[in-house]
């Protein structure tokens, strides 16, 4: 009985005004950690939405993950002709179903372009060709509709297989040429098979490897990057010019073809293209879409 007698007050000192006070501390520290988080959340969503800038043109209606990639550096060569990517090359979309993660056609933007438009500057031009000096650009286009293009996550993950199947035309621009003069067409493309491994291609071409680049994390989490990737590909054919001078194109293809080194096999040529990838499920897009602007009237 002592004992109990003993324990008693105990008990009652732990059910008492401390526990209350302390309580009410702890709860009024909590209630100022909101407030504190409260006054900072405007600051970090606009950096949220900020990251999600690249995903605007997603289509996230018909796409369950989101796809843009920046191609920032490499080179393409045509046999004789190589030209560096000076510039970024965006190429964006979605796609379809999250899972699995193996080779799926490719959903075009929505609102911009699947693959931009980005002239390169092609080196010494087309000189050799009367009438034809002065500054010749290239500019890849995807030859087909953007489902043409197929993407493969585990073969950018572990290089066994193609990470991206590309089909290209290539326009080549300059005030002698016309609008109409393009390496590959629709019917007849250059068929990229871009690996994050190592290349096995016929002679007189080396192998080339690429790399798969590092990964982090961005937008709290829900945006996927993969950083230092090297996608390359020696191991397809390019066919002749078509188009160049307009009506003259019957006299222009052939200097075109013979300048550039075309039609050329597989072995010939080769495509490096390096930079980031970043990758959002549909749902965060569309959630941290940027709002159209006003206009003023």
């Amino acid at each position: 009985m002592d004992g109990e007698m003993t324990e008693m007050p105990h008990k009652s000192v732990l059910r008492g005004p401390g526990v209350r006070e302390r309580t009410l501390v702890i709860a009024m520290a909590l209630a100022a950690a909101f407030v504190s988080l409260g006054a900072a959340s405007p600051a970090l969503a606009s950096k949220i939405k900020e990251e999600f800038v690249p995903f605007a043109d997603c289509p996230v209606e018909a796409a369950a993950d989101c796809l843009v990639a920046n191609t920032t550096g490499g080179e393409f060569v045509l046999d004789h002709k190589t030209v560096p990517i000076t510039k970024t090359v965006t190429i964006q979309g979605g796609i379809a179903t999250a899972l699995p993660l193996t080779a799926q056609p490719l959903v075009g933007a929505v609102g911009g372009e699947t693959l931009s438009k980005t002239p390169l500057t092609v080196p010494g031009g087309l000189v050799g060709i009367e009438g034809l000096g002065g500054e010749v650009t290239a500019t890849a286009e995807i030859a087909g509709p953007p489902s043409s293009v197929i993407v493969n996550r585990i073969g950018l993950a572990l290089g066994n297989e193609p990470a991206v199947t590309l089909p290209l035309k290539i326009h080549l621009e300059n005030p002698t040429l016309g609008n109409e003069c393009y390496i590959g067409t629709d019917a007849e493309p250059i068929v990229l098979h871009l690996t994050t491994g190592t290349t096995s291609q016929p002679f007189p071409g080396k192998p080339i490897s690429g790399k798969f680049g590092t990964f982090e994390n961005a937008g709290k989490g829900k945006i996927r990057r993969y950083i230092g990737n090297s996608l390359v590909d020696n191991d397809f054919a390019v066919p002749g010019a078509t188009g160049c001078g307009g009506v003259l194109s019957f006299l222009i293809d052939p200097g075109v073809d013979l300048i550039v080194g075309i039609p050329a096999p597989a072995g010939f040529n080769t495509a490096i293209m390096n930079g980031p990838l970043e990758e959002t499920n549909a749902e965060f897009a569309a959630k941290y879409k940027p709002k159209p602007k006003k206009t003023k009237k």
